[in-house]
């Protein structure tokens, strides 16, 4: 069975100031998605799930991906809505922000039976990351074996505004040991790198670090996991409007109970991401010379 990729499309863009999702980067008008759609139908890919909110469906589907990729690759569309009905809840605390990225990949439960990647829509990664992951998918995964694809912090920061990252801890086997998302990311004026903590300082952090750019393989098996924590996550911090339920910090819980191992299989490739308005232009630059170094074709349809 061919492994399924899953895009997280449904984000708000706050800090982006409109779709990021959908804002061309490429030569003949190719957002960050048709690249990782390319990469996975190379790597093998059977299958796309787009997770999307209502308010953005028009937007999004005008890009037209059943007609670029539909002869190629299944597709699908998934909806993250704060009020998704999940089976154990009775009734969710009213918000206007989605509830993170654990809770989006929870919403494609019934539209994928197969082990599955899922990516950020607006990060790119890599075809080396789709080729690794898609070899662990097809011969390793297990509903008690995970993998994330890991980079090297320095390789993804923005210059343009601080970042969100699952800080990793790997052990000599190669299994992820401990994850922890931290947040407000930045260089700061001595050339160090170091995270805002809840304390309201900043501490150092490792540029070398090998983070979570929420690039994970999952079995099926990690719908039910993200079920329950994340009724145990409304109990805790549903009447926050800020609090998100993060995709890391479920694995973590899951390595901490013992319950799987998840393997880190390392990257070297840049990773380009359009946190901030100000980081298209560097983007659009990253992908002018992949396409001069014959990475992609000009055209990718």
């Amino acid at each position: 069975m061919k492994p399924t990729l899953l895009i997280l499309a449904a984000g708000m863009g706050s800090r982006y100031g409109g779709i990021k999702q959908i804002d061309t980067v490429g030569p003949s008008g190719e957002i960050i998605i048709d690249y990782s759609i390319y990469d996975a139908i190379k790597a093998g890919f059977g299958k796309v799930v787009f997770v999307i909110r209502k308010s953005i469906e028009t937007d999004f589907k005008a890009c037209g991906f059943e007609e670029k990729y539909g002869d190629k690759i299944e597709i699908r569309y998934v909806y993250q809505e704060v009020d998704a009905p999940i089976e154990g809840i009775l009734e969710l605390p009213e918000r206007q922000k989605p509830w993170g990225t654990g809770h989006a990949i929870l919403m494609a439960k019934d539209a994928i039976q197969e082990p599955f990647i899922a990516i950020n829509a607006d990060d790119y990664y890599g075809g080396d990351a789709f080729a690794k992951v898609a070899k662990f998918l097809t011969q390793e995964a297990a509903p008690n074996h995970y993998c994330m694809v890991g980079y090297l912090l320095k390789n993804t920061l923005s210059e343009n505004g601080s970042v969100s990252r699952g800080v990793c801890s790997v052990n000599e086997a190669k299994h992820l040991t401990d994850v922890i998302e931290r947040t407000s990311i930045q260089r700061l004026e001595n050339g160090g790198t170091a995270y805002l903590n809840g304390d309201g300082n900043f501490h150092d952090l490792d540029e070398n670090s090998v983070v979570s750019m929420n690039y994970w393989g999952f079995y099926p098996t990690i719908f039910e996991e993200l079920r329950l924590q994340f009724i145990d996550f409304l109990s805790l911090s549903g009447e926050n409007p800020k609090a998100e339920f993060f995709i890391p910090s479920v694995v973590n819980k899951l390595i901490q109970d013992k319950k799987i191992d998840c393997t880190v299989l390392t990257s070297d490739d840049q990773w380009y991401g359009v946190t901030y308005k100000e980081d298209k232009a560097s983007v659009q630059s990253a992908f002018k010379n992949l396409l001069a170094d014959g990475v992609y074709p000009v055209s990718l349809w």
